[in-house]
């Protein structure tokens, strides 16, 4: 049985990055290939945490490992289209993070997403790569995006 999933519009997300495709990111098909979209909401993520001064690459003692990931796939997207990418937290826990992210057309007129999924973080130890509680600031941060 498949689940029918209604695409998300632009309203319910808190923040958004625009990402400009490359022309490798299309397949033989002609749009941008769907494992694509993976490293589109992993970039987002990770642009977001580096701008909120949570994420500092090679120096950061906690890091986010992903654990889980899924995506729906309603309308393709094709270079040189730009995405705007919503970005929105769906549960908080203790060491995790669920981020749900829908990508969406960059003209004004399409508020539905094209694309949605979501990305669960494991917030780790660096070195020991064993789950730690979220720290405050981390939490306040994410807060501010949570549904």
């Amino acid at each position: 049985m498949v689940m029918r999933i209604s695409p998300h519009h632009s309203a319910i997300y808190g923040h958004f990055h625009v990402i400009e495709p490359r022309w490798q990111d299309n397949d033989v098909y002609g749009h941008v290939n769907n494992a694509i979209y993976y490293q589109y909401f992993d970039s987002v993520v990770n642009h977001f945490l580096i701008a909120k001064g949570m994420l500092c690459i090679g120096k950061s003692e906690i890091i986010g490992l992903v654990v889980e990931t899924g995506c729906s796939y309603f309308t393709p997207f094709s270079f040189p289209e730009k995405i705007k990418v919503g970005l929105r937290v769906a549960d908080i826990g203790t060491s995790s993070v669920r981020y749900e992210l829908a990508l969406f057309d960059c003209v004004a007129a399409r508020s539905k997403a094209r694309a949605q999924g979501h990305f669960v973080h494991v917030y780790v130890d660096e070195k020991t790569r064993r789950p730690v509680p979220l720290k405050d600031a981390m939490c306040n941060v994410l807060q501010a995006l949570h549904v």
